[in-house]
């Protein structure tokens, strides 16, 4: 069966997708909230912007956590594809067209972790920042 054309993009990471930028990372800390969830601190900023977008965002997995390069690579691939595979858990009508997330990702486990942890921490982030966005809606 032929997907259609939105379900086959649902599943994308593009370059759109990614905070890229001096000006928004240093926003991105300077004004976002954050929380945690283990293995993760999270931190997103909603702002508005002149040109409508998705979500983007950031992976961070410091060096001081995971000293060999290749662990860090493979952390940052299974947060990349748990976000790919549940971006959806923020809905687009969250977004007005003038509204923009930009959400950043930074490990702070020692050690490697599983997908399934992974994946669990991102759908429960996300989670959190879709209800933090809906209560931040209904004041206005």
């Amino acid at each position: 069966m032929l997907l259609s054309m939105v379900e086959r993009q649902r599943f994308t990471f593009k370059k759109e997708e990614r905070v890229t930028g001096n000006k928004r990372i240093s926003a991105l800390f300077a004004h976002g909230a954050s929380f945690l969830v283990y293995p993760f601190k999270v931190v997103f900023y909603d702002y508005e912007c002149a040109v409508s977008g998705p979500v983007s965002v950031l992976v961070s997995i410091p060096k001081k956590r995971l000293r060999r390069a290749t662990a860090r690579n493979r952390m940052k691939r299974l947060v990349r594809e748990a976000y790919r595979i549940n971006k959806e858990l923020i809905p687009s009508d969250l977004l007005p067209d003038n509204r923009r997330v930009d959400i950043a990702f930074i490990y702070i486990k020692d050690e490697l972790s599983g997908y399934d942890k992974v994946e669990r921490s991102i759908c429960k982030s996300l989670r959190e920042i879709s209800s933090k966005l809906k209560a931040e809606r209904a004041k206005c």
